[in-house]
């Protein structure tokens, strides 16, 4: 099995208990910003934890890659450099867009490269 980038454990160990059998991981990275707790993406589907939910509910959204229609990533430079830049992505499911927003540039590129191989093959 290959290895699986993630932040935090108990967020892979929540998309883990959510597979399909059969179903790979490739990264859970955990989000910054409002309403959003964490992006998991697997060999079949994009799995994004909302926690924008009113009485502080929580849902787990998969979006099948079949069903994403363009992804995109949002960057945010600031005058300080690199160092404090946050990158985001967003990702167009027929007429919602799912914005996520990550702790670096990285993160956000490793998403949206993953999400267009899914994609466009």
């Amino acid at each position: 099995m290959a290895q699986v980038a993630y932040d935090r454990k108990e967020q892979l160990q929540q998309i883990e208990s959510g597979l399909m059998p059969g179903e790979q991981i490739i990264a859970v990275y955990d989000a910054i910003g409002a309403g959003t707790g964490f992006l998991g993406l697997t060999d079949k589907r994009v799995i994004v934890q909302d926690k924008s939910f009113v009485g502080k509910k929580i849902a787990i959204t998969s979006i099948p890659y079949g069903k994403v229609s363009a992804v995109s990533v949002v960057s945010n430079k600031s005058l300080a450099g690199s160092f404090f830049s946050s990158g985001a992505i967003a990702i167009h499911v027929g007429t919602h867009t799912y914005e996520v927003e990550f702790r670096g540039d990285s993160k956000a590129h490793h998403v949206h490269n993953v999400i267009l191989h899914f994609i466009s093959s």
